[in-house]
């Protein structure tokens, strides 16, 4: 993502901004005082799912994960 701007810095140079939000799709951060706006191309930002970071998050195989008892007891 790029770096958050200003308003008065978008001001000076809001033509190359926008141009630059609609090649290449990232949006680009406004502060205006405490608070930051986005500009973004209509329709969103659009993520590609093979751009996303793969993750496993389990630690065992389906069939295992099928076999799983969830009862517990606080005897146990």
């Amino acid at each position: 993502m790029p770096k958050p701007m200003t308003a008065t810095e978008l001001r000076k140079d809001i033509y190359k901004v926008l141009d630059e939000v609609l090649e290449t799709g990232e949006p680009q951060p406004v502060i205006r005082g405490a608070r930051t706006l986005m500009i973004v191309p209509s329709g969103g930002v659009r993520l590609r799912l093979a751009d996303l970071p793969r993750r496993d998050a389990l630690n065992c195989t389906p069939d295992e994960l099928i076999a799983t008892s969830w009862d517990w007891s606080p005897e146990s």
